[in-house]
C-alpha cells in the first residue's frame, strides 16, 4: 500500500508544485517582460520604461523587495528622469526576462552610466536563490565582468521560464538608469567601434596639441601654452565622462571618480578664460567683457573650492560652466561686430562648443530626449571647437603677417622717401662743404700770416723772459736775504713772524725753495726729472715713480698741525733771545703742550745728532735733508 502511495500519489504532488512555482513565476514577473529573440540584437530600456521603487528610508532589503506582497510597490513610472533621481535615496530597479534556451546567442545586460557610484546586483541562480554581484564606480575596475568602461552582467539563457532581476542603485551624483539587453556579438561590435571612436576623438586633441606645441616653440606666445592647457583639460575631462579615465588611469583609486570631473570642468573654465583673455586682448578691446570674464572665473574657482573641500555636490552644478562659455562667446562676437578679424573663428568655435554644452544640460536634466547623438554632442562640439580654434590661432598668425607685410611696405617706401632725401642733403652739404672749404683756405692763409707774427713776438718775449729770469734770480737772492736778515732778529712775536710766514703754504714754499731751488734730484734713483702729482708741493721721478713730498727728510715730515706754526716753534725754542716755555707755547699757538713737548724733542734729538754745534735758522729746518 505505501509502495503503491509513493508511486502515483508524490508524482501529482510534485507536478502539483511545479505547476504552482511556474504560477508564481509568471505572476511575480515585471509589468513588462523582455522576451529574448534571436531576431534583434539589443533593446535599451530608460528609467521610465523599468520597474523600480524609490526607498527614502534606504533601510529596505532584498529579502522584503523580493517578496509578493510587496511586488505591487515595483512600478513603471513614465514620468520620471534622471532629474529626478534623488542622490539621497535607494533605487530598486526590476528586470524580469523570458528566457528562451534555444537561443544561439549569447546575452548579456549592461548599464550604460559608468558614473553610478553602487550597483548591487541579485541574479537569479537557477536554483530559487540568488547571486549577489558588486558593480559601480566605487569599485576598483579589475572587478568588472569585461575590460571595458561600463558595468555588464552575462546572462544564463539555459532553462525556460521568466528570470527576475533586481538591481540596488546608489549614487552620489544623479545618475541615468539605462538597461541594455544585448547580444554578446552585438556588444562586442559597439565596444570596438566606440573605443575606435575615442581613439579618433584622444588622438586629434594629441595631435592638435602637439601642433600648437610646435607653434610655441616658434613663437613663444603664452596663449599657445594657455589653449594646449585646455585641450588637455578637455581630453581628461571628457574621460572622466566616459569611464575612459577610470579605466586606464586611475583603476585602483575609484576614489577619485567622486572628484575628477569638477576637477577638470574647472581646469577647463580657466584655461579657456586665460587663453580668451590672452587671445583676444580683451583688457584693451572690450573692458566690460574682460572683468565679467573674470568675475565668472571667480565664482568658478569659489565653486570648485566649496566641492573640493565642504561637499561634492557642488561639482554637479554644471549649468554654471554654461555661463563662462557664453560670456567668451558674446566676448567675440562684440569683437567680431567692432571689425576685429581675429574673432571669426573664434565666434563659429564657442558657437559650436555653446549648443554642445547646452545639448547636453537639456539632456541631463532630461528636458529633451536622450540618444546616441546627444550622448556624444559635447565631444562632438569639443571636437569641431578644437578644430576651429586651431584655425583661429593660424588666421590670427595670418593676420598678423599681412600687418607685418603692411607695416614692411611702408618701411620700404619710407626708406626711399629717406633715400632720396639723404641725397639731396648730401648734395647741399657738398655744395655748403666746398664753399666752406674755400672760406677755410683764406682764412689759413690769415692765420698763417698771424702765425709769422706771433712768431717774431714769440721771440722778443722770450728776451724779455731772460731778462726777467735774471732779475727775479737777484730778487729771489734779495729776498732770502731779507728772510735771514729778519729771522736772526732775537725778539720777534708771533705776529711780526706771521708776516713772514703767514700761512702753512708760504711755509711749504720756502721749504720747496730750500729742497729743489738748484735743481730736483729724486732720493731714490738720484734722477734729476720730474712730473706732477695729484699733491701740492710735491714731486714725481719719472724714472722710478717714486713720489718725493717737499717735507719728506725734514723734522716737519710727519706731523700733524699747521707747519707755520711748527716753524714758530723752532724759532721760538731755538734762535730768540728771550726763549718761550711750553705753557707759553701751547698758549700762543693753542697747541697741546705735550705736542709740543714731541715736537721740540724730535728737533732736539735731530740737532744733538747733527754737526753744527750752534745751528742757525735755516740749518735747522733743513736737518735731516742731507740725503735728498
Amino acid at each position: 500500500m505505501y509502495t503503491l502511495l509513493r508511486r502515483h500519489v508524490w508524482p501529482i504532488v510534485t507536478l502539483i508544485l511545479i505547476s504552482n512555482s511556474l504560477c508564481l513565476g509568471q505572476r511575480i514577473s515585471g509589468a513588462a517582460t523582455l522576451k529574448i529573440d534571436d531576431g534583434w540584437n539589443e533593446r535599451i530600456y530608460a528609467i521610465n520604461q523599468l520597474e523600480f521603487f524609490e526607498d527614502s528610508t534606504n533601510r529596505l532589503t532584498f529579502k522584503e523587495i523580493s517578496k509578493e506582497r510587496f511586488q505591487q510597490f515595483i512600478k513603471i513610472r513614465s514620468d520620471f528622469s534622471k532629474n529626478n533621481f534623488n542622490t539621497d535615496y535607494t533605487y530598486w530597479v526590476k528586470l524580469s526576462i523570458d528566457n528562451t534556451p534555444e537561443s544561439k546567442k549569447k546575452w548579456l545586460l549592461e548599464f550604460y552610466d559608468q558614473s553610478i557610484d553602487h550597483i548591487t546586483a541579485f541574479i537569479p541562480d537557477g536554483t530559487g536563490g540568488y547571486t549577489v554581484k558588486e558593480m559601480g564606480d566605487k569599485n576598483p575596475f579589475s572587478q568588472r565582468l569585461f575590460n571595458h568602461k561600463n558595468f555588464q552582467l552575462l546572462l544564463d539563457n539555459n532553462e525556460d521560464g521568466i528570470t527576475n532581476f533586481y538591481f540596488k542603485i546608489n549614487s552620489s551624483q544623479k545618475a541615468d538608469i539605462r538597461i541594455a539587453l544585448r547580444s554578446l556579438n552585438r556588444f562586442v561590435h559597439y565596444a570596438l567601434s566606440e573605443y575606435f571612436l575615442y581613439g579618433l576623438f584622444y588622438g586629434m586633441i594629441l595631435i592638435i596639441a602637439f601642433y600648437n606645441f610646435l607653434i610655441f616653440l616658434a613663437v613663444k606666445e603664452m596663449k599657445y601654452v594657455y589653449y594646449i592647457l585646455y585641450l588637455l583639460s578637455v581630453a581628461f575631462y571628457a574621460m572622466s565622462l566616459d569611464g575612459i579615465g577610470f579605466q586606464y588611469f586611475w583603476p585602483n583609486s575609484p576614489g577619485w571618480n567622486a572628484v575628477v570631473n569638477g576637477i577638470f570642468s574647472f581646469s577647463i573654465v580657466l584655461w579657456a578664460v586665460l587663453f580668451t583673455v590672452r587671445f583676444l586682448n580683451t583688457k584693451r578691446k572690450a573692458i566690460a567683457f574682460h572683468y565679467s570674464l573674470w568675475l565668472s572665473l571667480s565664482v568658478k574657482i569659489g565653486l570648485f573650492c566649496l566641492g573640493l573641500f565642504v561637499d561634492n555636490k557642488y561639482f554637479e552644478l554644471t549649468y554654471f560652466d554654461s555661463i563662462p562659455f557664453l560670456l567668451i562667446l558674446s566676448t567675440s562676437v562684440f569683437l567680431l561686430i567692432k571689425k576685429y578679424q581675429a574673432a571669426r573663428f573664434f565666434v563659429m568655435a564657442y558657437g559650436v562648443l555653446f549648443i554642445g554644452i547646452s545639448i547636453k544640460v537639456l539632456a541631463n536634466y532630461a528636458i529633451i530626449p536622450h540618444n546616441t547623438l546627444v550622448y556624444y554632442s559635447l565631444h562632438f562640439a569639443f571636437l569641431v571647437e578644437m578644430v576651429l580654434l586651431s584655425f583661429a590661432l593660424g588666421d590670427r598668425i595670418r593676420l598678423m603677417k599681412e600687418i607685418r607685410d603692411k607695416a614692411l611696405k611702408r618701411s620700404l617706401l619710407q626708406y626711399k622717401e629717406n633715400i632720396s632725401l639723404k641725397e639731396k642733403v648730401n648734395k647741399e652739404l657738398e655744395s655748403k662743404v666746398s664753399a666752406r672749404t674755400a672760406e677755410l683756405q683764406a682764412k689759413n692763409k690769415l692765420l698763417e700770416t698771424y702765425n709769422s707774427q706771433l712768431q717774431e713776438k714769440d721771440e722778443e718775449i722770450k728776451r724779455i723772459n731772460a731778462l726777467l729770469d735774471k732779475d727775479n734770480w737777484k730778487l729771489k737772492s734779495s729776498i732770502r736775504a731779507s728772510f735771514r736778515a729778519r729771522l736772526t732778529q732775537k725778539s720777534l712775536t708771533l705776529s711780526e713772524f706771521r708776516e713772514i710766514f703767514p700761512d702753512s703754504s708760504a711755509c711749504y714754499r720756502y721749504l720747496e725753495e730750500l729742497k729743489w731751488g738748484e735743481g730736483f734730484r729724486c732720493r731714490h734713483c738720484d734722477n734729476s726729472k720730474y712730473g706732477k702729482t695729484p699733491k701740492v708741493f710735491s714731486r714725481r721721478c719719472t724714472k722710478c715713480g717714486y713720489i718725493n713730498s717737499v717735507t719728506s727728510g725734514t723734522v716737519f715730515h710727519g706731523i700733524k698741525f699747521p707747519l707755520d706754526k711748527a716753524f714758530y716753534i723752532i724759532y721760538a725754542s731755538y734762535i730768540t733771545q728771550e726763549k718761550l716755555t711750553l705753557d707759553q707755547l701751547a698758549t700762543t699757538l693753542d697747541l697741546r703742550r705735550n705736542t709740543i713737548w714731541a715736537f721740540r724733542k724730535k728737533v732736539q734729538t735731530r740737532i744733538a745728532n747733527s754737526e753744527e754745534s750752534d745751528p742757525g735758522w735755516e740749518e735747522i729746518v733743513q736737518l735731516e735733508m742731507v740725503d735728498y
